[in-house]
Order: structure tokens, then sequence, then C-alpha cells
């Protein structure tokens, strides 16, 4: 049986070459996980759609089970989950997300 919140999931991350599903936006954060995460990606460059589980509780609980990872905020590049903001934090401080971004071919700006 098809979970329709997991193809929606799918669907985003498929369409978007960089995608961070949070809590808030990108210009609002609401929390300090979210708020780090968009400052680090806005300091690749590198584009990226964000998704607000605050507004969409289906997808706030879809986006775990899909993942199989427990915490939000979550970053998907070209279709693979890279981590949340611990990780994304130590790929940043040692060159790995700008790395693996290039690997990707994600233009930074």
């Amino acid at each position: 049986m098809t979970n329709p919140t997991h193809e929606r999931i799918q669907g985003l991350v498929d369409a978007n070459d960089v995608v961070l599903f949070m809590k808030g936006t990108p210009m609002f954060p609401q929390c300090g996980f979210s708020a780090t995460v968009v400052e680090i990606m806005n300091r690749t460059g590198a584009p990226f759609d964000a998704h607000d589980v605050l507004q969409d509780p289906e997808l706030r609980q879809g986006i775990k089970e899909f993942s199989e990872w427990p915490t939000i905020p979550q970053l998907y590049v070209k279709g693979e989950f890279v981590g949340g903001c611990d990780i994304l934090r130590e790929m940043y401080s040692s060159g790995e997300l700008s790395e693996l971004l290039e690997e990707k071919g994600v233009v930074a700006a």
C-alpha cells in the first residue's frame, strides 16, 4: 500500500536539487536548529527549496518516517538524505558540504 505523504515527499525531493524540511521559513525560522541550517545553506550560496513542517502536520510526521531520522530540520541533495543540523554543521566546517554540493552539480550562487 502506498503512502500519499511519502509520495508527496518523494515528489518534492525529486523535483528540486536541494530540499530543506524545516520549522518555519528561511526568512523566519521557528527553531534554532532550522535557523542554523538556513545560515549554513546561505553561506554555501546553493539555492534550496524549503518546506515548513509546522504548517503541515502530515509532512512533519511523514518526513521523519520517510528518512527514518527523528529530528527536523532535514536536508536532501539530489534526492539523497544528507542529515540534520549537527551533521550539516560538521560537514560545513570540514568543507565536506561544499564538496558534496559541487560533486552533485549544485551550482552555488
